[in-house]
């Protein structure tokens, strides 16, 4: 059963009257065991019968009709992830500063997860239910961590005897299982030959497998008593790179898709030029750093084309050291644009150290640390990925509200895409209109 935990206003369940802390026991006759079978059974289709259990012990069969895309405006308990039980010799979690909210620290393995949300999985903790789950249910596609494909390497990288990857790829394959893969390149350890064998073994299970992305190992400054790893220098990020391009010019030759793809960072640390946005094909690795910034680049040369003259004077915007060059770039076209002054404000994480320099994991100590005594202009803009989903906190519990009372400065939340700032400078533009009305 699945606890009713929230119920959404002028929805399907509210006219049905549903209600916090009822449970929704199956869908078409079928149990409900989780999230996964509640978005499986619900899916799409326009009638559904569902069977609840009152919070006073009541049951209830509903007969719903709805439009095959309408939500039925519920939401539930969420499970526990199952948990990881490797020892991964660059996990991330084991990187985490002390005194941060319990839930950082869960280190997640669940493949239920991999398929609704697209986080990685080593397929270590796999049951043979867990096969026939992924398969009756075509729970495809998964995304898997590899690493490397030899499975010495692999167990060394992962801290723990694992099982050998590539049966349990063809196994989930060849049941009908599509997955994109992923290889953190730790130097020294599973690049060179190496990263070469990975690929290679796992092109082999193209179409199936149907990316995979190299990224650069991350490396917090909280590495005490763990195994010493450093991230690729210039040249390395360099060899990389024309390892990945050799091999994207000869799958595209033989099957017509690159398939494998560097992350923007290894672009960054190498000094070359981002490729153009129709190299990254389809996008299929953009939440993990490949091809974000081409994408950002091109909506960029969209918005600017969209971008009037405005009344605003100058606003400020946070990033991170990562993206801090591309975000200038913008903000002077759209500058010359609108009239603005556009501050960009790269923030040095100091908060985890070491070598991580992406937005997401800004904290709010870091940024009144950093932009104290400086000139914000009329409002602070922080894009949403530096902030938990949904709401306005960031990573270290600090809110948009706490920023605006200690900087003094109206703080704005904006879409970490060109077409967020834009959106910014206008609707403060049109604050600050009305304001002057009024």
């Amino acid at each position: 059963m699945l606890k009713i935990t929230d119920i959404y206003p002028e929805s399907i369940a509210e006219e049905m009257e549903l209600e916090v802390g009822d449970a929704l026991v199956s869908i078409d006759g079928k149990p409900v065991r989780d999230l996964l079978d509640y978005a499986l059974y619900c899916g799409r289709r326009s009638e559904l019968i569902l069977d609840v259990l009152r919070r006073d012990g009541e049951q209830w069969e509903l007969h719903i009709e709805r439009e095959p895309h309408e939500d039925l405006g519920m939401e539930f308990e969420h499970p526990d992830p199952r948990q990881c039980g490797n020892n991964c010799i660059f996990c991330f979690v084991h990187q985490l500063p002390r005194g941060m909210r319990r839930t950082l620290y869960i280190k997640d393995e669940d493949y239920r997860f991999s398929f609704l949300y697209g986080s990685y999985i080593t397929l270590t903790n796999l049951s043979e239910d867990d096969f026939d789950r992924i398969v009756k249910q075509h729970l495809s596609p998964l995304f898997v961590s590899v690493h490397a494909t030899d499975d010495e390497l692999r167990n060394r990288l992962l801290g723990a005897q694992a099982p050998s990857i590539m049966p349990l790829l063809r196994r989930l394959t060849g049941a009908g299982i599509e997955i994109h893969t992923q290889i953190v390149v730790c130097p020294g350890i599973n690049d060179g030959r190496c990263l070469e064998q990975t690929i290679e073994d796992l092109h082999s299970l193209a179409p199936a497998v149907l990316s995979l992305a190299v990224v650069p190992v991350g490396l917090t400054g909280h590495r005490d008593r763990l195994p010493e790893l450093r991230v690729p220098t210039t040249d390395e990020a360099r060899q990389i790179i024309d390892r990945v391009e050799g091999f994207q010019k000869r799958f595209l030759e033989s099957d017509g898709s690159r398939f494998v793809f560097a992350a923007d960072e290894l672009y960054l640390k190498a000094g070359r030029d981002i490729p153009e946005l129709a190299e990254y094909e389809d996008l299929p690795q953009w939440e993990n750093g490949v091809g974000m910034l081409a994408l950002f680049r091109a909506e960029a040369a969209k918005a600017l084309a969209c971008a009037e003259p405005l009344e605003l004077q100058e606003v400020s915007v946070v990033t991170g050291e990562s993206a801090a060059a591309q975000i200038r770039e913008y903000a002077a076209h759209l500058s010359e644009r609108t009239g603005v002054e556009i501050s960009v404000y790269p923030i040095r994480n100091r908060f985890f150290g070491g070598q991580v320099t992406v937005a997401g994991l800004l904290t709010g100590a870091d940024i009144l640390a950093q932009l104290e005594g400086q000139p914000l202009g009329q409002a602070l803009f922080v894009p949403d990925a530096l902030l938990r989903e949904g709401q306005d906190i960031l990573l270290d519990d600090v809110t948009l509200s706490d920023l605006e009372e200690d900087l003094g400065v109206p703080v704005e939340k904006i879409s970490a895409d060109p077409w967020g700032l834009l959106s910014g400078l206008e609707v403060m533009n049109e604050l600050l209109n009305e304001k002057e009305d009024s």
